[in-house]
């Protein structure tokens, strides 16, 4: 027997952390090859032109970069949050493959009813490390993407204007806007953009 203070010290000296597996897959080789069956949330906060915050969830599917936002809401209490939970699932409906992984933080946010909600479809909620976003960069990126192509070019007036804004943000971002990992297609588009031809003016 070896005691506690012997394998830590020995892990110091070699400069090892205490994780108890270190063979296996990164954390980015699990995400590409899970892809397909893993999606991120995560909230983020719009400020309207009233000066009152609205909050809004949402879901990114890794495998084909589809989003699905949430209505806002100034109050995200746990009736809530488990409610997008629900709508969400039965958005998935269509999906061909199952569900795996849902990728969240730690955010209070998050009840116990919106886990187990995600847990009776079968799914496993992985929750980030704190204070680490990259973990969650799938989620992150994407809300950096509405951001800058959309909120920050729009003024806010109220709940119902923010919905609408994100409702048409989120059919142009699944329909209509092309993706690099998707070899420039967009996430519910049949075939990928095709590449403007030049066309010879003549001399």
């Amino acid at each position: 027997r070896v005691s506690a203070t012997t394998v830590r010290t020995l892990l110091r000296s070699a400069r090892l952390g205490p994780a108890p597996r270190r063979a296996g897959p990164s954390w980015t080789e699990f995400l590409r090859a899970q892809a397909e069956g893993i999606i991120a949330c995560d909230f983020f906060s719009v400020e309207t032109a009233w000066l009152r915050t609205l909050y809004v969830l949402v879901f990114i599917e890794l495998g084909s970069r589809r989003i699905h936002v949430s209505p806002s809401t100034a109050h995200p209490d746990s009736t809530w949050v488990t409610q997008q939970a629900r709508n969400l699932a039965l958005g998935l409906d269509a999906r061909t493959s199952p569900v795996r992984f849902l990728i969240r933080d730690h955010d209070a946010k998050f009840s116990r009813s919106f886990d187990a909600v995600v847990r009776s479809e079968g799914a496993r909620v992985i929750v980030t490390p704190i204070q680490a976003p990259n973990a969650n960069a799938y989620a992150e990126r994407v809300i950096e993407t509405i951001r800058a192509e959309c909120l920050d070019w729009t003024l806010i007036w109220g709940r119902q204007h923010l919905d609408r804004t994100l409702r048409i943000y989120g059919e142009h971002y699944n329909r209509g806007r092309p993706h690099r990992a998707l070899g420039l297609a967009a996430p519910l588009a049949e075939a990928s953009i095709s590449v403007p031809v030049p066309v010879s003016t003549g001399d």
